[in-house]
């Protein structure tokens, strides 16, 4: 990720007679600026692909119930419970896969189509949250990576292009760099979130396992729920990924 803020912070300045590999590449994407236009549209398309498959996925696994027949929220609860987290409260919140786990106030929010559902897709969601609160309760290292960067990328996602777009139109290189500097935190956080969510799933198919939550038979259901929820932060990632890209051919255009 160094590497890549080393491009980032360089990739906008040319005119050096020892050019770096990253001005080098700042330059190439600047001629081919057409190419990271395509390379934007192509993740949009994965990205929908992503989205319509997490959305087959749950509907066609919410209509297996699981043989315990017990509700995702008595799930979510009994795995709390199974691992000392009996300070994290569970709550309903209305709309479709709106799940979450908010560790500042330890609740453990499930969707209308999660919450008093038995199947096994829910199921799975429902671990998959829990797993989230046994990686903040176990100080788990990529959680806490992902919450020192959350400001800086809540700032670059709202700021960086009203800072990006005022460099371009008057020419103020250090409003363009600025910009595409805070863009590349939006980046990193979605970076770090890909080993977080990869890793709640893991731990939540063990937990239905391990628990005999799930009859084996039943896992694949979940599982497959999980890994198409988990192909939409690969999507997220590619599709910011390839838009930092364009910034950087952008600012590059230019020159």
């Amino acid at each position: 990720m160094l590497n890549m803020l080393m491009l980032i912070s360089h990739a906008s300045h040319g005119g050096r007679n020892d050019e770096t590999v990253a001005e080098g590449i700042g330059r190439f994407l600047g001629e081919n600026y057409m190419l990271t236009y395509f390379l934007c549209i192509a993740a949009f398309i994965f990205a929908a692909i992503c989205s319509a498959k997490v959305n087959t996925t749950f509907s066609k696994y919410s209509k297996l119930n699981s043989g315990t027949h017990l509700q995702a929220w008595q799930v979510a609860r009994q795995i709390l419970d199974n691992n000392g987290l009996y300070d994290v409260s569970v709550v309903h919140i209305s709309g479709h896969l709106t799940d979450k786990y908010d560790p500042t106030n330890k609740v453990l929010s499930l969707s209308d189509s999660v919450y008093d559902s038995s199947s096994l897709a829910a199921i799975g969601v429902a671990a998959h949250e829990c797993g989230h609160a046994i990686q903040h309760a176990r100080g788990y290292m990529p959680i806490k990576i992902r919450t020192a960067i959350v400001p800086l990328a809540n700032i670059g996602s709202r700021a960086y292009f009203y800072i990006f777009l005022i460099g371009i139109v008057f020419t103020l290189d250090f409003l363009v760099n600025a910009g595409i500097i805070l863009f590349a935190f939006v980046v990193l956080f979605q970076l770090v979130t890909l080993p977080v969510e990869f890793n709640a799933s893991s731990r939540a198919m063990k937990t239905l396992e391990s628990e005999l939550i799930l009859q084996r038979e039943e896992l694949p259901a979940a599982r497959k729920t999980l890994n198409a929820a988990a192909m939409t932060y690969v999507a997220s990632l590619t599709v910011s990924f390839t838009q930092l890209l364009r910034l950087i051919a952008l600012a590059n255009r230019r020159k």
